[in-house]
């Protein structure tokens, strides 16, 4: 089966009415307050969306403006399925079940990346220590390691980089047997009303990020963005939770004196896209 194409972007942003999400969970945010950093997110087609990574802002109309900090990632193509397989959000697949490679929906490094060794495990899946060493709390690390097994957690594939600037990048995506186990378990065990449940290793006080583009969720997934506050400290801790499917996708970024927030929505939009 031939690769299928993602556009680099979401389509043109329209504000959008919001929507409960499941159950208890909070009213996502419906007001697109980054639309600047996402403009050029909105070329349709996929040659001009490529095209546009490779140019300097000042070279597109309407936008001969300084650089916003954007990172330039390579072109994201989705994997091929397996024969016969569905997509993970066709009706016919009622599971949600992402049957592509999992390793390969792992958002590539952008361009000036140095790659981190300890994620790159065996060819891609790392073991759930891995993951769990990103929380602070040892009770935390324990507890979730149960609750993973005990909910049928199947493989976990990651990817992690640092920037020239110091920009640390963690992502980690975490599969499960059908979409409503991975429900339950983001529910359950990931994210409040305003907070994360579980505390990142260095981010002591996290609050959700109201800047986060909703008009780029593509309809599939939940996003859920935290951003640690002040006073922080050696580093600025930044974390997304993606539900999409039968996956939870945890994206961490942190960086001294601050994580930045174009390249962090950035990423989380890309990889959300990818998992979409």
């Amino acid at each position: 089966m031939s690769e299928q194409q993602i556009p680099a972007v979401p389509e043109t942003p329209v504000p959008q009415e919001p929507r409960p999400a499941p159950g208890d969970r909070r009213v996502l945010r419906a007001v697109l307050r980054w639309t600047a950093a996402l403009v050029v997110f909105a070329v349709a087609g996929t040659a001009t969306a490529y095209g546009i990574t490779r140019m300097e802002r000042t070279g597109l109309p309407g936008l001969a403006t300084r650089p916003d900090g954007r990172w330039e990632y390579p072109r994201i193509v989705r994997p091929p399925l397996p024969a016969g397989r569905p997509a993970p959000f066709a009706h016919r697949n009622e599971a949600a079940v992402h049957y592509a490679d999992l390793r390969k929906l792992v958002l590539p490094a952008p361009k000036g990346a140095k790659a981190d060794p300890a994620l790159a495990g065996d060819h891609g899946w790392v073991e759930p220590k891995a993951y769990l060493a990103e929380y602070a709390s040892k009770d935390d690390r324990d507890t979730l390691r149960g609750e993973l097994t005990d909910h049928g957690l199947r493989h976990i594939a990651a990817r992690g980089w640092t920037m020239p600037d110091g920009t640390r990048t963690r992502i980690y995506l975490l599969q499960f047997e059908t979409g409503l186990i991975a429900g339950e378990v983001q529910q359950d065990e990931f994210t409040g009303y305003q907070n994360p449940t579980l505390a990142l290793r260095g981010a002591a006080s996290n609050a959700m990020d109201a800047s986060y583009p909703t008009a780029a969720v593509d309809g599939h997934g939940l996003v859920e963005e935290f951003a640690e506050q002040k006073p922080y400290g050696a580093e600025q801790v930044r974390q997304a939770y993606i539900a999409s499917g039968d996956v939870i996708a945890l994206v961490v970024q942190s960086r001294a004196g601050g994580a930045k927030e174009i390249p962090f929505q950035q990423t989380v939009v890309l990889q959300q896209q990818l998992l979409g």
